[in-house]
């Protein structure tokens, strides 16, 4: 089988350098602890679009900040 890569999440990376909680865009970002940790620890099987443009708006950032593929 061939590997196509793998998606990382460098949010909390993001959240040290802008000196932002999660706790700030837990509830700027209306979602839930549990979503955001999945993020966050890399265990989400399915991107939701919704989400990530959340995530950018609060941190003023662009999806290549926080998303990357290795």
């Amino acid at each position: 089988m061939q590997n196509f890569g793998k998606i990382i999440f460098k949010i909390d990376q993001v959240l040290e350098e802008k000196n932002i909680s999660k706790n700030k865009l837990e509830k700027e970002a209306n979602l839930q602890r549990t979503q955001l940790n999945s993020y966050c620890n890399n265990k989400v099987k399915r991107i939701d679009l919704e989400t990530i443009v959340k995530i950018c708006c609060v941190l003023e950032c662009k999806v290549e900040d926080i998303v990357e593929l290795l």
